[in-house]
């Protein structure tokens, strides 16, 4: 059992959604200022469009929302609004790095990944001047998330979708390009489009998390928005970061779900995952309010889904796997974190 740190205050309780706007494709960091910063998708916040959101809170519960990331967008991506997925996380040497998804200038081109550097959590983040990645059909090359090797400190990036599979590929040490010499690796791939029910025809949102002896691969599918929505977290893991990795539905024998759907909250998906002060994980991501499910988008787009901010705590069973059930609903006991 884990025990609360002497300067972490008594649980509180919380209830979903704890960000009551559209925050989709959520990251989360803690900074060394004792905040929580999320960053989510493009969106129209309070009828400005903001490339990307951030949002800081202390917390977990209760969030405040900030604004504007990256202020400036990057010449290669000047005339685009589609600006997806940011990733952000801390370098050793102090500074925050943000990859994102972007539609280049050319519109039938296909979508690229970028990598934007700050000093502060806050932003204003400015991109490196051309992208990471780009090219490749569609949008397979979408939805970054920056992992750092426990004991070895090896950077891998990790990204996919557009039906194609997820990735892998070593990092040069300063975060702004891949290491040299270093090559993508498959780490999963979708499964056949005729097995819809197992919801990995489409697979993305990669989030890769170390437990107990394990990295865990979470990642979502298959679709993310629209009325039609039909999407939920899914699960591999493997000893090695880089795989090869075994996912729940292949250990198990069944969908290999570990967060669907309910009765007021429709398709929830695209998570990162946070570990409080008692050493307990979360799942914070994102989901379509059944109550208020559209909203006015970035280009006056009516109908568009609004899918907003939810939190919910991380189970494992006696095999080690994660659950979380369906989004939680009504008051819920709240993460334990740091006095502040």
């Amino acid at each position: 059992m884990n025990t609360p740190p002497e300067n972490a205050h008594p649980a509180a309780t919380y209830q979903n959604p704890v960000l009551d706007n559209d925050f989709p494709d959520p990251s989360v960091l803690l900074a060394p200022d004792g905040y929580y910063y999320a960053y989510a998708t493009q969106t129209r916040y309070k009828g400005k469009i903001l490339n990307f959101q951030v949002a800081r809170s202390k917390d977990l519960v209760d969030w405040e929302h900030l604004g504007e990331a990256l202020p400036q967008k990057p010449t290669w991506a000047a005339t685009s609004q589609r600006f997806w997925a940011p990733d952000v996380s801390r370098h050793p040497d102090g500074r925050y790095l943000l990859y994102y998804s972007a539609q280049p200038n050319d519109p039938l081109a296909g979508l690229c990944l970028g990598v934007a550097v700050a000093t502060q959590p806050t932003g204003p983040f400015v991109d490196s001047g051309q992208p990471l990645l780009a090219g490749g059909p569609g949008f397979e090359n979408i939805d970054p998330m920056r992992f750092v090797e426990p004991g070895t400190g090896q950077q891998l990036l990790f990204w996919g979708s557009g039906f194609g599979p997820l990735r892998v590929r070593a990092l040069a040490p300063d975060g702004l390009s891949f290491a040299p010499g270093s090559t993508e690796a498959v780490v999963l791939a979708p499964r056949s489009a005729t097995d819809y029910a197992s919801y990995g025809y489409l697979i993305e949102g990669s989030w890769v998390h170390w437990h107990a002896g394990w990295y865990y691969l979470f990642y979502s599918g298959d679709n993310c928005c629209g009325p039609d929505a039909r999407y939920a977290v899914l699960v591999a893991r493997a000893r090695a970061a880089t795989g090869p990795y075994e996912t729940l539905a292949e250990a198990t024998g069944t969908a290999g779900t570990i967060l669907s759907e309910n009765q007021r909250w429709q398709a929830p998906g695209h998570n990162c995952l946070v570990t409080d002060a008692a050493g307990q994980d979360w799942l914070l991501y994102h989901a379509i309010d059944r109550e208020q499910p559209t909203f006015d988008a970035i280009n006056n787009e009516q109908g568009y889904s609004r899918r907003v901010l939810l939190l919910d705590k991380v189970q494992y069973d006696e095999a080690g796997w994660p659950h979380v059930g369906t989004p939680s609903i009504g008051p819920r006991p709240a993460p334990v974190t740091q006095a502040g």
